[in-house]
């Protein structure tokens, strides 16, 4: 569901129940607290039993509580400031158990991207990697290590790959200024969103190059401009939001485009292993 949709189904209480309305403005009033509870945590705070919960979420016309509860997660993870990240963090997360807090959603988040990553719309990415005369990848804010380590890894597999840098918005159309039809353009963004990448991305839509968006869900506002999306699950931590699952999507592109290109990718390698024995880059170690 969209954003707006859920909005307007817990705003227009005129059907429900006594019960059902508590519910309503509760999560209305208190959405960044509501997101994270489960469904027997909000019915203990609003004073009803737990199956009213699990049934009003039914009647929204959710599978059950935990999609109505993505779905407010989703509402809200890019309008919380950091401010308010760091105030939720501290009502979800035991200080004491913050590494396996942590080091679980990120294998959850790894398992869920795994099960939901469509196989042919990846393919398609790989190809077009390999096939379109310029590669131009996008990332900023968080994202901007994701486009530099897919950049860095694609030059050395093939020619043309342009890893368009985090500055001033006019620099970066500045830098897309010669995207055209025969290009890719592989726009990095996860919350909070950057708007920089959702105009470059349309920039360069506009311009003829085909346009995929590696992001983590249909509420993203890359999904509307992009021409394929990979989504990757990637769940708020605190002030930050986890990185793990998409960086190993990001790897497994690498890996399949190296694989697709063989010969280019040993004949690089075999040269920068002569270039880095030569300028001592790497420790060494008897064989």
């Amino acid at each position: 569901m969209k954003d707006i949709d859920i909005l307007n189904l817990l705003s227009d209480d005129r059907k429900f129940s006594k019960g059902q309305k508590l519910i309503s403005r509760f999560i209305i009033n208190n959405y960044d607290k509501a997101a994270f509870m489960t469904a027997g945590k909000l019915a203990a705070e609003v004073g009803i039993s737990e199956s009213t919960v699990v049934r009003f979420a039914s009647e929204l016309g959710f599978k059950g509580y935990p999609e109505m509860r993505k779905a407010i997660q989703d509402m809200i993870r890019n309008r919380l400031t950091s401010v308010e990240r760091i105030e939720v963090a501290r009502r979800m997360i035991d200080e004491r158990e913050i590494l396996k807090s942590v080091l679980s959603s990120d294998v959850e988040n790894l398992h869920t991207t795994l099960n939901e990553i469509d196989q042919e719309k990846f393919d398609l990415v790989v190809n077009r990697i390999l096939n379109s005369e310029n590669v131009y990848i996008v990332g900023m804010r968080t994202s901007t290590s994701l486009s530099s380590f897919l950049g860095s890894y694609l030059k050395l597999i093939r020619r043309n790959v342009f890893v368009v840098q985090d500055t001033m918005a006019s620099e970066v159309f500045e830098q897309l200024i010669r995207i055209g039809k025969n290009d890719l353009f592989i726009g990095i963004s996860f919350p909070r969103y950057s708007k920089h990448t959702v105009d470059a991305m349309t920039f360069s839509k506009s311009r003829g190059a085909y346009t995929v968006a590696i992001t983590d869900g249909k509420h993203s506002p890359c999904y509307d401009v992009a021409d394929v999306c990979l989504f990757s699950k990637s769940d708020m931590v605190s002030f930050l939001d986890s990185l793990v699952a998409p960086m190993s999507l990001i790897n497994a592109l690498i890996v399949a485009v190296g694989s697709r290109s063989p010969d280019n990718s040993l004949e690089t390698f075999k040269q920068l292993e002569h270039i880095w024995e030569e300028y001592d880059v790497y420790e060494t170690y008897p064989r």
